[in-house]
């Protein structure tokens, strides 16, 4: 055991000596890969880190600990918002919301809707409910800040907005901006207009009525019977989906990267085991097995990888220090937005031991699979022609 250790510890002595003594050509293959590693470390942090932000506002602004729909609701299709709703046994721990659609008209402009009532009790979205308690105005109401900016609004403003009641029949009133609040979730900003329950109630004649429950964590009921209960991972499921897909997506910069560092380490192998014959004679010929001369050749080849991680980490840490304070601007957050997808003026990334690990090992484990491929025929040479220089 204790020559085995004293072997492993001279073949990497060794390994390294021969990598240092390559000069540049070694530090130009170690610079790409180190390149390469801190490239996939930015990618996917910076996708977990928009994961993680999304994740968490769509929680906090709109989904809750999950939903209860009404059986006849589906989110994903307007037709059914008119039927989709019901009565329900009030609890603390489940805010109702109920959805209407309608039109405001700003400016002379009509701007079609969804009109969504809120309990003003209940505490489990984040929504500033508290602008409409305090609000003076007789059919107060709130807005995101980007559909205020968007049609020119600002906290004040009077507005028409036409409805239909349960019957089918029309009705309007003016409706005012009482508060504008700052979210990521387009879903809770773009076309909706948040008022209170109560009073939507009153406006539609849809009494003790919603349209949809957010569950608060401590809910421990079964819930309304008949109703679909839909858990943070069914409502996040796209999202998810969304962000495999572009992680696909920036994995070929990386990958193109990868390669150019791992061809440069098989020329590097290819490189030493046609030049380098009279060093292996010489090895075979102090008692090195070929298979150990074969290890120590792959290990050449493989700490380039390990030695490119060990550097593209230190490197990366003031890096990912500075942009998890500053983060990473976004350019076209406002595209995004108005696409339906949740982000942020800066994405902050979230490079964590299991992303590093994962990566390390993925790096080292091509860097190994590519620098062992070579060198193959350092098993089937003969020492003496080694030693003479005689090509393979």
């Amino acid at each position: 055991m204790k020559r085995l250790l004293y072997n492993l510890k001279l073949d990497f002595q060794l390994a390294l000596k021969n990598i240092l003594a390559a000069g540049l050509r070694s530090w130009l293959n170690i610079g790409i890969l180190s390149f390469a590693f801190i490239t996939i470390l930015f990618f996917n942090g910076m996708m977990d880190g928009w994961e993680q932000q999304a994740v968490r506002d769509s929680i906090d602004w709109e989904y809750g600990d999950g939903q209860y729909l009404h059986p006849e609701y589906e989110p994903l299709d307007p037709f059914t918002i008119e039927a989709g709703h019901g009565t329900f046994e009030t609890h603390d721990k489940l805010t109702p919301i109920l959805i209407r659609q309608g039109n405001i008209y700003p400016s002379g402009r009509m701007l079609p809707i969804m009109i969504k009532g809120i309990d003003l009790n209940r505490q489990t979205l984040k929504m500033p409910v508290e602008v409409l308690k305090n609000s003076p105005a007789s059919i107060p109401v709130l807005i995101g800040n980007h559909m205020a900016k968007t049609n020119r609004l600002k906290v004040g403003d009077e507005i028409l907005m036409r409805w239909k009641d349960k019957n089918g029949t029309f009705d309007a009133q003016n409706i005012t901006i009482a508060g504008i609040f700052e979210s990521n979730v387009p879903a809770v900003d773009i076309g909706q207009v948040w008022m209170s329950l109560e009073q939507l109630w009153e406006l539609s004649d849809l009494q003790q009525h919603a349209s949809l429950l957010v569950k608060d964590p401590d809910y421990q009921g079964a819930g309304p019977a008949e109703w679909r209960f839909k858990s943070q991972d069914e409502l996040l499921q796209n999202f998810y989906a969304l962000i495999e897909q572009k992680k696909g997506g920036s994995s070929f910069l990386y990958i193109i990267l990868l390669l150019i560092a791992l061809i440069a380490i098989f020329d590097a192998q290819v490189f030493s085991v046609f030049k380098r014959q009279k060093e292996i004679g010489t090895y075979i010929a102090l008692g090195f097995t070929r298979k150990r001369v074969t290890f120590l050749f792959t290990l050449e080849g493989t700490m380039y990888a390990i030695m490119a991680c060990i550097i593209g980490g230190l490197l990366s840490i003031p890096l990912f220090a500075y942009l998890g304070q500053a983060g990473i601007p976004i350019g076209n957050k406002e595209m995004s937005y108005e696409m339906g997808i949740s982000v942020t003026e800066n994405i902050y990334p979230i490079v964590g031991l299991p992303l590093i690990s994962k990566t390390f090992f993925t790096v080292s484990l091509l860097a190994l699979i590519v620098g062992y491929w070579p060198v193959r025929k350092i098993a089937k040479m003969n020492p003496v022609d080694a030693l003479k220089g005689k090509k393979i």
